[in-house]
């Protein structure tokens, strides 16, 4: 029997970078609930972001926030971890060589993204888009920050850049993951979405074979890998369909929400 599922939220419930999400999603995560079946929204996007996203619940779900470095349960934090400063900064210094490739940085806290550039087109895209809440300075290494999640942006897709330069160079230092065609993220080395699911499992006493999880990237891989009914979605790459137990319909058919509906 099912008692806990997780789900990815860009490219798995919505359009990458949209707020437009079927309103039946809050409607049926209340039944699941009077069910007894815990839900949990999964995502690399600040708690900020999907805590509007999901507002008519909030109060009723539990949220995995940047990839895992974040969890918060009806107000309560249940899960931080925080980057190593020194890394840190080495990291950024790096990315700051990059800007000639149009690579935009932004920095997590648990309360706010901190970004340096001044590009107004991608600032609405954070604000407006992902419904960041958002901070911009000249330069974030001055400010005196926990850091959760650095991530990088780039708007014709940062693949290229990851596999060949950051990925090979950072990925033996810190947990470094495709979150989708245009972003790249940085987060502790022990921080990932599936061992955030690990530790609501735990406080819960839920087993893996009780629960479901559904995805469609790289960073819902270790989620998958934790959940007994593991579904990738239908555009995911296929990296992680190889991965998932299942395949569900594609977002923009609403495929985690028809599988939703099964356990009713």
């Amino acid at each position: 029997m099912i008692k806990l599922i997780a789900t990815d939220i860009d490219g798995t419930l919505v359009k990458d970078g949209s707020t437009d999400i079927n309103p039946e999603i809050f409607e049926t995560a209340m039944k699941l609930k009077k069910k007894g079946i815990v839900f949990v929204a999964a995502s690399g996007r600040q708690y900020p972001s999907i805590r509007r996203l999901f507002d008519p619940i909030h109060n009723n779900i539990i949220f995995i926030a940047e990839n895992g470095a974040y969890i918060k349960c009806r107000g309560v934090e249940m899960f931080k971890s925080t980057m190593d400063k020194e890394t840190v900064k080495e990291l950024i210094l790096e990315v700051r060589q990059l800007q000639d490739k149009n690579v935009m940085l932004t920095v997590s806290t648990p309360e706010c993204m901190y970004i340096e550039s001044r590009n107004k087109e991608f600032q609405d895209l954070l604000v407006y888009g992902y419904q960041n809440t958002i901070k911009q300075v000249d330069d974030v290494l001055k400010e005196d920050l926990d850091i959760i999640k650095i991530a990088l942006f780039k708007a014709d897709g940062i693949r290229t850049i990851a596999e060949e330069i950051l990925i090979p160079k950072w990925e033996n230092r810190l947990k470094v993951v495709m979150a989708g065609a245009d972003w790249l993220d940085f987060m502790d080395s022990q921080v990932d979405k599936g061992n955030a699911l690990l530790t609501i499992q735990n406080a819960l006493s839920i087993q893996k074979k009780e629960t479901m999880a559904f995805g469609d990237n790289l960073n819902d891989v270790g989620m998958l890998n934790h959940a007994g009914e593991s579904f990738a979605v239908e555009n995911a790459r296929e990296e992680l369909k190889a991965v998932a137990k299942h395949i569900a319909a594609a977002y923009y058919e609403d495929g985690v929400l028809k599988e939703l509906k099964k356990l009713l």
